[in-house]
C-alpha cells in the first residue's frame, strides 16, 4: 500500500510547496563461474557505508571524475559535499535557496545547479569554490533540473505551473518562453545526444517528450500512476520510468515513444532510478519500504532487493559504475552501495573497496566500453547515469 507524502511523488516545501591491480588486501573479490562457460551469478550488491549528512537529504549527483557527491538538505536549505574517497562530508554545508530539491552537475564538472522550490529558482554552484555565484528565476515550484551532454543547456522541470523552463549555462539566464508540459511535472532526464528531454507528469500519468532543437512537445506516453523518477540507458534506447500509485516501473522504447512490455513490479513507494553506465542494471528507490530494487535491464525482472535507510529517495551512480549513493530523507542519511562487476564469467565484490573512482587511483570516468582493471579505465566505463529524482 502506498502512503503518498510530500516528499515522495511530489516533493515538498515550506508554505505553498510543504515540505590488474585487484590483489590487495583492501580489495574483496569473489570470482564465480571459473569453471565452466556459463553465466556466472553475481554476488548481492552491498551497503558498504552510511554518511550522516544535513536534515532531509533528497537530491543528489556525482561529479563527472567520481570525486564528489553534491547532496541537497531540504530541511537545512543547503548542500553538502561528500568525497568519494573517504565517503565523509568535506567542507561546511553550502547555503542555497529556499525549499531545495533536486541537484545536476554540468558535464565539465564546474557547476552545479539546484532547484529551489519556494523560491521559484535555481542556485548556481561553482564547484572549485563551493559556492553560489548565480541565482536564475524559473517558474512556479521548480522540482528537477537535467544538463544536456554539450552543458550548454539545463531543463527545469516547474511543478505548479505545469511547465518546463530552459536555461542558457553560458549566461545562467532562461532562453526562450516556457515549454508547456503535462500535469505535476517532476523529473526531466535528457537523453546522451541531447536531443530530447523526458519529463515526468506525476498528475497526468505521463511522459512528455520535447524536442531540444524546438523546444516543444512532440510526444506524450502515457506510463503508470503518478511517474516519478526517470532515467534514460547510455545508449538512448530506453527510458525508465518509477511509477509511485502502482509500485513499478514502466520502460519506454524511445525510438517509438511507447511503452514496451508490462510495468516491472518493484517495492512500495518507487521515487528514483539510476542506471549503470554500461546499461546492464536500474536502481529503484523505494521510499516506503526502505530498499533499493535492482532490475536487470536485459530481462526487466528485478534480481536484487537492497536494504538502505529510512526513506530512500534519489540514487546517483558513479561514472565507473562501482558505486550507487542513495538519499534517505527518513533518516539523514547517504547510503552507499558497492555494485559488482562482472566481465563475462568474472564477478567481483567490491565490498570493501572504498572510493567512487576507478579500481586504480581517486576517480576515474572510464573509457565507455567494458573497461579494463588497470590503468585509467573502469571495470563499467562509459560515464555516470544518475537519478533525475522526483
Amino acid at each position: 500500500m502506498n502512503h503518498h507524502s510530500s516528499f515522495r511523488s511530489h516533493g515538498a516545501g515550506r508554505g505553498r510547496s510543504r515540505r590488474r591491480i585487484v590483489g590487495t588486501a583492501a580489495t574483496a573479490l569473489t570470482v564465480l563461474g571459473m569453471a565452466g562457460g556459463g553465466v556466472a551469478t553475481a554476488a548481492a550488491d552491498t551497503v558498504i557505508d552510511t554518511i550522516q549528512v544535513g536534515n532531509t537529504p533528497l537530491g543528489v549527483a556525482i561529479t563527472p571524475d567520481g570525486s564528489s557527491a553534491y547532496v541537497v538538505e531540504f530541511s537545512d536549505e543547503s548542500v553538502s559535499v561528500i568525497d568519494t574517497g573517504t565517503n565523509t562530508v568535506v567542507g561546511a554545508p553550502i547555503p542555497v535557496g529556499a525549499t531545495p530539491r533536486t541537484v545536476a552537475i554540468t558535464p565539465d564538472g564546474t557547476r552545479a545547479y539546484v532547484t529551489e522550490i519556494d523560491d521559484d529558482s535555481v542556485s548556481v554552484i561553482d564547484i572549485g569554490t563551493d559556492a553560489v555565484i548565480d541565482t536564475v528565476t524559473v517558474g512556479d515550484s521548480p522540482r528537477a533540473v537535467a544538463i544536456t551532454p554539450s552543458g550548454t543547456r539545463a531543463y527545469v522541470t516547474n511543478n505548479n505551473a505545469n511547465t518546463a523552463s530552459v536555461i542558457d549555462t553560458g549566461t545562467n539566464t532562461v532562453v526562450g518562453v516556457p515549454i508547456p508540459v503535462g500535469l505535476g511535472p517532476l523529473a526531466v532526464a535528457v537523453n546522451p545526444n541531447g536531443t530530447r528531454a523526458y519529463v515526468t507528469n506525476a498528475v497526468g500519468n505521463s511522459v512528455s517528450v520535447i524536442d531540444t532543437g524546438t523546444d516543444t512537445v512532440i510526444d506524450t506516453v502515457p506510463v503508470g500512476n503518478s511517474p516519478s523518477g526517470l532515467a534514460v540507458t547510455p545508449n538512448g534506447s530506453l527510458a525508465y520510468v518509477t511509477n509511485f500509485g502502482d509500485d513499478s516501473v514502466s520502460v519506454i522504447d524511445t525510438a517509438t515513444d511507447t511503452v514496451v512490455g508490462t510495468p516491472i513490479p518493484v517495492g512500495d513507494g518507487p521515487l528514483g532510478v539510476g542506471i549503470t553506465p554500461d546499461g546492464n542494471r536500474a536502481y529503484v528507490t523505494n521510499s516506503n519500504a526502505n530498499t533499493v530494487s535492482v532490475i536487470d535491464t536485459g530481462t526487466n525482472t528485478v534480481v536484487e532487493t537492497i536494504a538502505v535507510g529510512q526513506g530512500p529517495n534519489v540514487v546517483a551512480i558513479t561514472p565507473n559504475g562501482t558505486r550507487a549513493y542513495v538519499t534517505n530523507f527518513g533518516d539523514n542519511t547517504v547510503s552507499v552501495i558497492a555494485i559488482d562487476q562482472c566481465i563475462g564469467s568474472l564477478c567481483i565484490n567490491l565490498g570493501s573497496l572504498v572510493g567512487g573512482g576507478s579500481l586504480v587511483g581517486g576517480g576515474s570516468t572510464g573509457s565507455g566500453g567494458t573497461g579494463s582493471l588497470a590503468g585509467a579505465g573502469s571495470l563499467a566505463g562509459g560515464g555516470s547515469a544518475g537519478s533525475a529524482g522526483s
